[in-house]
């Protein structure tokens, strides 16, 4: 079994992250995927899959909700370092929409076109995509269409009115604990072909 989604870097396991490796080896995980959605946490993401190498791979972007937070130079700027660190990605993500916790349609306007550079940059690479989707399913799959996006997970996806987009798209879903307690949930993977659906843990949250 694989983690396809978490996040190692998180401050949570800076006293701790050997003994956490440790503990998933011993019960059998064979891989680990970090997910590293913050350019403030490359630098310890990339120490990390040193560290732990052909054990925890790294995949990396901006997270949508940091949309606010960054510039077009530094997203300039991260993008040449992620190009120069490509053999140490398996993927680009955690990328996408997140109207949840972006309300004002401006701002959302510019999660789209960043999510946007994200495909390009994944096609330029020939890395998978990594999908972060919160309360913007429409815009998020349209996207994807019309970019030709085609090696695509959907992290933690809980779009189960739209699940049939994504299957006859031939994507990927990720589930994590979350499937024993939600309908919404147990809906999609239902209906997902099972060699479509990936682990996940999203640790630490």
């Amino acid at each position: 079994m694989i983690d396809a989604h978490c996040h190692l870097e998180s401050k949570k396991y800076a006293k701790d992250l050997d003994h956490v490796i440790e503990l998933c080896k011993k019960e059998g995980l064979k891989a680990l995927v970090t997910v590293c959605a913050d350019t403030k946490d490359f630098d310890r993401s990339l120490e990390i899959v040193d560290k732990y190498k052909n054990y925890v791979f790294l995949c990396a972007s901006i997270h949508p909700e940091f949309i606010k937070e960054i510039t077009a130079k530094q997203v300039d700027e991260y993008f040449e370092r992620l190009k120069e660190n490509k053999d140490k990605l398996v993927a680009i993500g955690e990328t996408g929409a997140d109207y949840f916790h972006v309300k004002e349609p401006d701002w959302q306007k510019k999660q789209l076109d960043l999510f946007i550079q994200h495909i390009e940059l994944s096609k330029e690479l020939r890395l998978p995509l990594v999908i972060h989707c919160r309360d913007a399913f429409e815009d998020t799959l349209r996207i994807l269409e019309n970019e030709d996006a085609k090696q695509v997970m959907l992290h933690l996806f809980s779009g189960h009115k739209v699940i049939d987009r994504v299957i006859e798209n031939d994507w990927w879903i990720s589930v994590g604990p979350i499937v024993i307690r939600s309908k919404g949930h147990k809906k999609i993977v239902k209906k997902m072909s099972l060699e479509k659906i990936m682990l996940e843990t999203d640790s630490p949250w």
